[in-house]
């Protein structure tokens, strides 16, 4: 099926990559490095998307919301010629907000507690609804964290940065770029079916753990470490917000219907390190 890839940014340009270009077409804010048919769109003022699209094609949108309503997507929608036979939306497992460590699945209700969550869960609503009123057919994966190449955070390890001693950090929830991709194409095909998927490497080792992986496998010096309290006073406000929210993120669904096995961290660290 055609494809049509909305946000070519981090993630969304790996997607392009692996599509036929008679068979695909990036959009992004940005140009960027491909030898795939790009259109610049500014997302922000998009009225009509200007480019042809066949009947039958899917689109996989991975932009940011732009406010409690998300208006960024609701223009996005009104841009579009018709209605795609798929959409896939890039979410986050946010949306499940802080549940003292449970275990959450594709059924746990969403509770988003933070600037950062709530407008997914809006947009997640508004998809729903348009996706019931148009017939199409809708794939919501709930994403966690993404690294990979450039996105390790040594640049926070070598300015000596502190993180949460581990007695006291959150269990953890994350996913290399290229196993995100496989997900995002696994949904992307006609033959899976629609809903919601929670995606993650199913290691849930915390952040800690995490950059403490990444200094070993980087040379570099393990980061010092403090207590809750003391992180109060020294972590900005996006950071504190990040680690009050505690969950662990059930991927069975994503293993057992999309068929995707991610890499462990320590693959994955080293294969972020590579390249």
């Amino acid at each position: 099926m055609f494809a049509v890839i909305a946000g070519t940014g981090y993630t969304g340009r790996r997607v392009l990559a692996q599509l036929a270009a008679d068979e695909s077409l990036g959009l992004g804010r940005t140009p960027i490095d491909t030898d795939r048919p790009f259109t610049q769109i500014d997302f922000d003022t998009v009225e009509y998307l200007g480019v042809a699209l066949p009947d039958h094609y899917v689109v996989l949108y991975t932009c940011p919301p732009d406010g409690a309503g998300d208006e960024r997507l609701a223009r996005f929608l009104s841009a579009l010629p018709h209605p795609p036979a798929r959409f896939v939306y890039i979410s986050t497992t946010g949306v499940y907000g802080d549940c003292l460590g449970a275990v959450v699945t594709e059924e746990s209700p969403v509770k988003p507690d933070n600037r950062l969550s709530r407008p997914r869960v809006d947009a997640e609503r508004r998809l729903a609804k348009w996706a019931g009123d148009t017939g199409c057919q809708l794939i919501i994966l709930r994403v966690p964290g993404i690294y990979g190449p450039g996105r390790l955070g040594l640049d926070r390890i070598e300015a000596g940065e502190a993180y949460l001693k581990e007695a006291e950090a959150n269990p953890g929830n994350r996913i290399h770029v290229d196993d995100l991709v496989a997900c995002c194409l696994a949904a992307m095909r006609e033959t899976t079916p629609p809903g919601i998927y929670n995606v993650g490497d199913g290691d849930h080792r915390s952040g800690t753990w995490f950059a403490d992986e990444v200094a070993r496998q980087a040379g570099l010096p393990e980061p010092p470490k403090v207590s809750r309290g003391e992180a109060a006073k020294i972590f900005s406000p996006m950071r504190l917000a990040f680690l009050a929210s505690s969950r662990i993120v059930d991927t069975t669904r994503m293993r057992d219907v999309l068929g995707i096995v991610p890499r462990t961290p320590e693959d994955g660290i080293s294969d972020s390190l590579k390249r």
